[in-house]
């Protein structure tokens, strides 16, 4: 059963935190490369919908298992003429057919689901072949000093932060799932501790 503090607390905490001028200007460097039909895994609060370009995505679906987030998606805003629909699921067991996707979108996700091993293998499943992964997230730093520290604390912050890690590695979860890195960049998100700050971000496809 949901707790009153992840149907009601988290939720908000988790929009303000990921709604942050650093990470907002993450989104906008991925999101609007999205072309076709688009599925977005964790849509949250759906602050990325804003960033799309209605010329090039014919539809966005987000999936999320929280119903507080799933309700301000709803309420997000978004360009004149996307066709958006906001629907309960997880990244792990998706509810489409194989091949149903041009792109997947995937921006601070993957430090939060149960399996991301699992999430990317059934993003691949309902990729198009060709299809491109988009994604953009925090996690592991560079530096063994704030990993050992992320280590450390990472107990911790996933009971407050809704599950979330600090120690995976997205792009390298990603060129394990199978997928054909097209480009990936880092750095560390200016303004933003470094224990939760490093950010990698980048396309890939399915082949």
């Amino acid at each position: 059963m949901t707790s009153l503090y992840d149907r009601f607390i988290l939720p908000p905490l988790i929009g303000c935190a990921c709604a942050s001028r650093p990470i907002m200007k993450q989104r906008a460097k991925v999101v609007p490369l999205a072309r076709g039909e688009v599925l977005e895994l964790g849509v949250g609060g759906g602050l990325n919908l804003a960033y799309y370009d209605a010329g090039q995505a014919s539809r966005v679906r987000g999936i999320d298992p929280s119903v507080g987030l799933r309700a301000r998606a709803l309420a997000a805003p978004r360009p004149e003429g996307l066709a958006v629909e906001i629907e309960e699921g997880e990244a792990e067991a998706l509810p489409f057919e194989e091949a149903s996707f041009d792109t997947v979108v995937c921006t601070f996700t993957l430090c939060s689901v149960r399996d991301p091993a699992k999430a990317l293998a059934e993003a691949r499943r309902v990729l198009k072949p060709g299809g491109t992964l988009l994604y953009s997230e925090h996690g592991r730093a560079p530096d063994p000093g704030v990993a050992r520290w992320q280590g450390r604390i990472e107990p911790v912050w996933k009971r407050l932060a809704g599950g979330c890690h600090l120690t995976r590695a997205p792009t390298d979860l990603v060129r394990e799932a199978g997928f054909d890195l097209d480009w990936s960049e880092t750095m560390y998100l200016p303004g933003t501790p470094r224990l939760v700050g490093w950010a990698e971000w980048g396309s890939a496809r399915r082949g």
